[in-house]
């Protein structure tokens, strides 16, 4: 064999183990983001179904602040993805306004709004779900569950966050229709609970950063941040849920949460 021969023989055989190992290290990575991903939905499992109070309060650019009151619901589906209504009960102009979204593991959400002022109950197409909700700075798409199955996982590694050391993965929206083509998650190591997200836009620009603080443990296992904030990068404006009242077991049934529960939150 020549040396060139011999040269070429030894690099096709770095390159193939290379290629290989790249492929290895991939799939690594990304079993490891989906294991992390999977650790941390298990602190919304077992709740059965809760319920809270809701303040939102939208801040435009100047630090002016808007403050709206809701109360909310959600139920565990254990073979699906769960269940919620969200219903404005204050100021006048939105009181009655409701959200009901049925979540689902792999197929698109299901949601409808409803409009006390229309008296009439509205389907939220597919891709409509980008769009903001009631005004603030979070979407229809982040007013649904966060299903595991609805994503593609990438482990990026570990860092700081908010005085915590994070496991830091990357998740892409395997649905079509959604308003973000990848997203940053921080997720505590310690405990598994997420810190705060990125949210990159349809042009891969980051659009929103969505922080996860005051976390409270309910019956010694179901972990609830007690405030959720999403800042808009784009437009300088952002909104705060803040939840109070906390409390799981409450006998709810698919029954309330139906549209036909829509029509009586007035």
């Amino acid at each position: 064999m020549s040396r060139l021969h011999f040269f070429l023989y030894k690099r096709s055989i770095f390159l193939f183990f290379y290629v290989v190992l790249f492929a290895l290290s991939g799939e690594i990575s990304a079993n490891k983001g989906l294991e992390i991903a999977e650790l941390s939905d298990k602190n919304n499992e077992g709740y059965i179904d809760s319920s809270s109070s809701m303040v939102m309060q939208l801040i435009n650019k100047k630090g002016d602040i808007v403050e709206r009151k809701l109360s909310f619901k959600r139920l565990e589906v254990p073979e699906d993805g769960d269940k919620s209504i969200a219903i404005f009960e204050s100021p006048r102009d939105v009181k009655g306004v409701a959200i009901l979204s049925y979540a689902h593991k792999v197929d698109s959400d299901d949601q409808w709004l409803y409009l006390p002022a229309l008296k009439r109950v509205k389907r939220i197409a597919s891709k409509n779900k980008s769009g903001p909700f009631l005004g603030s700075e979070f979407s229809f798409e982040d007013f649904s569950f966060q299903e595991v199955e609805k994503y593609e996982y990438k482990f990026i590694g570990e860092e700081a966050c908010l005085n915590l050391t994070c496991y830091l993965i990357e998740r892409r929206p395997l649905d079509p229709y959604s308003g973000y083509t990848k997203q940053l998650v921080w997720i505590d190591k310690d405990n598994y609970l997420v810190q705060k997200i990125h949210h990159y836009d349809r042009k891969s620009f980051h659009l929103k950063t969505q922080t996860f603080e005051e976390y409270k443990l309910y019956e010694g296992f179901f972990w609830q941040p007690h405030k959720v904030m999403m800042m808009n990068h784009q437009n300088g404006k952002s909104s705060v849920l803040k939840f109070q009242d906390v409390k799981l077991n409450n006998g709810f049934t698919d029954k309330d949460f139906s549209q036909n529960s829509l029509r009586r939150s007035r």
